[in-house]
């Protein structure tokens, strides 16, 4: 019987560019910034090397269809180089590769790399169902927006709940606020100033009730991580490394626009995930075991909505927790401790990886003043598409023998 990845897996090193609008740089070079910093991190060799992941979303600015944009701008000596997309869930792809790849005995050292360039496209924000992506979503929905898709899940989850509309803004802005007092102590996010409840409240509304501070911006950056099996990491010398507790993923199914039980008050795909990642983590109370997160904040009612289907909130409760600094940085179980997309922006192809690397530093307590106290497990988590029909992935990494 199928038994999962825990603690078969270890994480060796990391590496993470800075996140913003990179104009002087293009996706090689952001590459190259990752990689330098990881392979400093593990301290080994480019031939002990053995396959790469590259994961990416916008060929059309980016990299290409291939992963030979990977293995020329690194020089990586003639290995087996994937190219994967999975929408926002592209970076921990590649890295669910990599980690499958040394599970299963096939390679001993493997690569995973996630890496995009937004500014290039010349939107604001996402590119927009006119352009060549995208084109399926143009039939789909022709008239959703991302905003507007999202200001439905906060309608929606308010109406089944019964929250006040005050207290439902007001926790929607604590969430933006928190992630901005992260980001102001990350050198490496895009955005690095804090914001109070009041700006958050009085800015532009976007999609009602999302305002300007309630949306993730748009930036470049890349992430990369280098896996081993643990005995292979034991060899190496490596004492109190990291491990994979958990991998997962789930696709919507089309169950969300089929029948009549889903409210489009939650992420069906985050709850079905989330119950399986515990289950191979061996993780019984996750409100209790798990030490920190980073979710996928690309509006601040999605991160809300995610405390619940993670079940570490109960339902309708996500609201209170929120405002009483449960997911604060100094709360119990802090959530965008790096700043989150909120302020890195979404990078679509590196924003998980970006996630892990904190994770990774925090385990290993080298995320400066950021750092919280003795973490076990961190939990990351992203979801691509929209409300009604998405691609959700999570991980959960912890030290190993926890």
């Amino acid at each position: 019987m199928a038994k999962g990845i825990r603690d078969k897996v270890a994480i060796i090193g990391m590496g993470c560019t800075r996140f913003g609008e990179r104009w002087d740089v293009g996706a090689e070079e952001l590459m190259v910034e990752a990689f330098s910093e990881c392979i400093q991190d593990a301290n080994v060799d480019m031939k002990d090397i053995e396959a790469a992941w590259l994961g990416t979303c916008l060929e059309e600015v980016n990299v290409g269809k291939s992963g030979l944009p990977l293995s020329t701008t690194l020089r990586l000596p003639f290995i087996p180089v994937t190219r994967v997309e999975n929408f926002c869930a592209s970076g921990t792809e590649s890295f669910r590769g990599a980690v499958y790849a040394v599970a299963s005995g096939a390679y001993d050292v493997c690569l995973a790399m996630g890496v995009e360039k937004l500014k290039d496209t010349g939107y604001g924000g996402l590119p927009n169902p006119g352009s060549n992506w995208g084109s399926l979503s143009w039939l789909w929905w022709p008239n959703v927006t991302a905003p507007g898709a999202f200001a439905q899940l906060a309608s929606a989850y308010a109406a089944k709940y019964g929250i006040p509309e005050n207290d439902l803004k007001r926790a929607i802005a604590h969430v933006s606020v928190k992630s901005h007092a992260n980001g102001a102590l990350n050198p490496k996010a895009h955005l690095k100033k804090p914001v109070t409840e009041q700006q958050v409240l009085s800015a532009p509304i976007v999609a009602y009730p999302l305002g300007l501070f309630d949306c993730c911006g748009v930036s470049d950056g890349a992430a990369c991580a280098l896996v081993t099996t643990v005995e292979k990491a034991k060899q190496m010398g490596k004492k109190n490394f990291v491990t994979v507790k958990a991998l997962q993923l789930a696709l919507s199914s089309g169950e969300e626009m089929a029948y009549n039980d889903w409210d489009g008050d939650h992420f069906m795909t985050t709850d079905q995930c989330s119950i399986r990642a515990y289950k191979e983590a061996g993780i019984q109370d996750p409100r209790k075991d798990i030490s920190m997160m980073e979710v996928h904040d690309c509006f601040s009612i999605t991160e809300l909505v995610t405390y619940e289907d993670l079940h570490i909130s109960e339902r309708g409760k996500a609201v209170y927790d929120a405002l009483e600094g449960f997911y604060d940085r100094d709360g119990s179980v802090p959530c965008q401790v790096d700043g989150g997309l909120k302020c890195f922006g979404h990078p679509i192809g590196a924003s998980g990886l970006r996630m892990l690397y904190e994770m990774y530093l925090q385990l290993h307590g080298r995320a400066g003043q950021r750092q919280i106290e003795n973490p076990v497990y961190g939990l990351t988590h992203n979801l691509g598409g929209v409300p009604f029909m998405n691609v959700c992935s999570i991980a959960i990494i912890g030290k190993y023998g926890s």
